[in-house]
């Protein structure tokens, strides 16, 4: 009974992303009618468990950092290419669309996954146990990244409006790429236990690892179907994300609710896979995950939309409004008294929550 219920999940999870990617072709582009837009979030969810399931699988084969490394520059990547292919289709809505994308994906990841895995993490094992040096090096670059590319713009006088000049843009993406391989070298070679899972004194180190690594042929089998499955998740967003912008503007909301809604899909298997972790009392994996995809973001597409302005037309707008630079100040100092103890509990979860659900609130109503 046990090796058929394996057999029949493992079914399972190759095809929600082969039938992801097959159905993001037939689709691509056209209109969909109601029961078009049912099955297609249908499939977008069983893929989101399968990305989660491969993730975890191709973590586990690698061990941690890596693991969580692989999941968030996977999403990112995709992600990255997802804004500049809407950048490329124009719109009155496009000088912004890098700008709410990552800071959308900056309060989804620091306050939603950090603030979740926390909680859960603390109520079921009595406190949040991580790294602080790892996890406050990683807010440190995360603060900066963001600081650099979407507050400065708001403040510099070269050019009107929130923009950067060509030469400050430029300025931006190179810091933006050279920060995040420096961390992604701190993290996977020099300091690399800075970002291993921390047991407590009554565990056994080794008490996380409960099975056998799966074979390197397993491994890279869940990548492929991994990579499949992130870019079915992110496609089939884009594909269902004029039913939600109409949707959104059915009721009067905003138009950048719809890139709130579009990051949180595409977030949605490293939301599952960090609580999963902090379920397992590996707060530190989730922490991994929370801040290296808030960092991809920002490290990856600040550069990505530097070189695709070189043949986009129109303004680039990266400087945040008023309103979004008090929400991220309060996000990062927030953060380091979080990260600085070192363990946490369910009020520091609890904080970052409902930071979160003030930045919904107000892209729901400005």
């Amino acid at each position: 009974m046990i090796a058929r219920f394996r057999a029949l999940a493992t079914r399972w999870t190759v095809a929600a992303p082969v039938s992801a990617v097959v159905l993001l072709v037939l689709t691509w582009g056209r209109d969909l009618p109601g029961g078009i837009v049912a099955l297609v979030t249908l499939v977008l969810a069983a893929s989101v468990m399968a990305a989660v399931h491969h993730a975890e699988v191709v973590a586990h084969r690698v061990g941690e950092p890596f693991g969580s490394l692989v999941l968030a520059v996977a999403v990112t990547v995709i992600e990255v290419a997802l804004i500049v292919t809407l950048m490329m289709d124009g719109g009155d809505q496009s000088a912004t669309l890098a700008r709410d994308t990552v800071f959308a994906a900056v309060m989804i990841t620091v306050n939603g996954i950090l603030g979740l895995s926390l909680l859960v993490g603390s109520l079921r094992h009595g406190t949040a146990v991580f790294n602080s040096e790892g996890t406050g090096a990683a807010l440190a670059t995360v603060a900066t990244l963001a600081t650099l590319s979407l507050v400065l713009p708001t403040f510099t006088t070269s050019k009107p409006g929130p923009e950067f000049s060509t030469v400050q843009l430029t300025f931006a993406a190179v810091s933006s790429l050279v920060l995040y391989g420096l961390f992604v070298a701190t993290q996977t070679v020099r300091h690399r236990d800075y970002f291993l899972p921390v047991a407590r004194q009554s565990e056994n180190p080794k008490a996380v690892e409960h099975a056998p690594a799966p074979s390197t042929r397993t491994a890279l089998i869940s990548l492929c179907l991994l990579a499949l499955a992130l870019v079915g998740v992110v496609g089939l967003a884009k594909g269902v994300s004029p039913t939600i912008e109409s949707g959104v503007q059915a009721v009067g909301l905003g138009h950048s609710v719809v890139g709130v809604i579009i990051a949180l899909l595409v977030l949605l298997p490293e939301t599952i896979a960090a609580v999963r972790a902090a379920r397992r009392n590996q707060v530190q994996t989730s922490m991994n995950l929370a801040l290296g995809s808030a960092m991809a973001s920002i490290g990856l597409t600040i550069p990505a939309v530097a070189l695709a302005s070189l043949w986009l037309t129109g303004p680039l707008v990266l400087g945040l409004g008023n309103t979004h630079l008090v929400l991220l100040a309060l996000t990062m100092v927030v953060g380091a008294l979080t990260v600085v103890p070192g363990r946490a509990t369910p009020l520091q979860g609890g904080v970052h929550l409902v930071l979160l659900a003030a930045y919904l609130e107000l892209a729901v109503n400005p």
